[in-house]
């Protein structure tokens, strides 16, 4: 079976730009998953999905759908649909014509067919003679939705479709946005620069940075597996520690850490999870330097020292600890992260 998407070798440099804005990026996607798009701010997300939308020219690469080659193909020909971060609803529309806007080749009977289908599909039925100021935000994103589904695009591409919605909102309006994509089995690209978005919707999500695609991966494995700091830094919050092999086992800033490594110099990445404080004195303390209340837990940062630079993160659901505190603490081995110095 050919995946809904390949894309091989696409670079694309803007005029007058010293690096490419995508640089050699090969990806592939299956029929009816959903990828996020995630990376910093300037990227290449935006680029990309606009790349394969049609909307920007690369200079070299392929671009397959369904496996024909498009990356020369105009945007209107590769039945591609695309929901605006914005939304881009037509105001003097009705929820209904705003939906039928893509429709116009098919006969009424057909268009009315299929307008019903993709309400029902999207929960709409009762907002069809409404206009977009009548909506709530949730529900305009639903429009957008279906207006994009209404025509039966190949691919699906949504361009951080949650980024003006407030929290409370946001994480209902997902819910109901996945649930319409996996009903419909509609392949979908999603952008996003929130991880929680790409880690409650997506089966695998692909990193950039700097133009470059740096892992792509299940949630999980990108989690518990990055390949970088900058790739473990999108999925929640990581100290990183120099440690030094050594016959007794690697010595750290705050102290001796019962971990082997094939390399004299590491470089490790801890979540909180693995910092696990003992009631006893050990080879491994930190000073606390600080505590912030998060709600369900308190947030304690540790230094091995108050002039040391590094530190570590440590999540309590109490205030056990206060400012100027020693904590001896242990560290998970198989919670441990190991980057290697030399591919930094």
């Amino acid at each position: 079976m050919k995946p809904a998407l390949e894309i091989s070798q696409l670079t694309k440099t803007y005029p007058n730009a010293t690096k490419p804005a995508l640089d050699q990026v090969n990806l592939q996607v299956e029929k009816g998953e959903v990828l996020a798009l995630t990376g910093e701010s300037g990227c290449g997300k935006t680029t990309l999905l606009r790349s394969i939308a049609g909307f920007e020219s690369v200079q070299s690469g392929n671009i397959r759908i369904l496996g024909e080659e498009v990356a020369d193909t105009k945007p209107e020909q590769r039945n591609v649909g695309l929901v605006f971060q914005d939304l881009a609803l037509f105001p003097h529309m009705t929820v209904e014509k705003n939906i039928a806007y893509g429709l116009k080749k098919l006969d009424k009977a057909a268009r009315k067919a299929r307008i019903e289908e993709v309400l029902q599909l999207t929960g709409l039925s009762e907002y069809t003679n409404r206009y977009p100021h009548e909506l709530s935000g949730g529900q305009k994103q639903r429009v957008a939705l279906a207006r994009a589904l209404a025509v039966k695009p190949k691919i699906l591409l949504l361009d951080e479709p949650f980024s003006n919605l407030d929290e409370l909102l946001r994480v209902k309006v997902r819910q109901e946005i996945l649930s319409i994509l996996r009903s419909s089995g509609i392949t979908t690209i999603l952008v996003t620069h929130d991880a929680q978005d790409a880690f409650n919707m997506a089966d695998r999500i692909a990193i950039l940075k700097k133009g470059e695609l740096i892992q792509v991966g299940t949630p999980e494995n990108l989690f518990l597996q990055p390949v970088s700091p900058y790739v473990a830094r999108f999925f929640g919050e990581i100290s990183l520690l120099h440690g030094t092999q050594t016959p007794e086992g690697l010595k750290t800033s705050f102290g001796l850490l019962a971990y082997a490594s094939d390399d004299s110099e590491v470089l490790l990445g801890l979540r909180p999870n693995a910092v696990q404080p003992t009631d006893t004195t050990g080879p491994l303390s930190g000073i606390v330097t600080q505590i912030t209340f998060m709600g369900a837990f308190y947030e304690y940062i540790l230094q091995a020292g108050h002039k040391d630079t590094e530190h570590l993160h440590l999540f309590r659901k109490q205030r056990d600890y206060e400012v100027g505190d020693e904590v001896y603490f242990t560290v998970s081995s198989e919670q441990v992260i190991e980057f290697k110095i030399k591919s930094m």
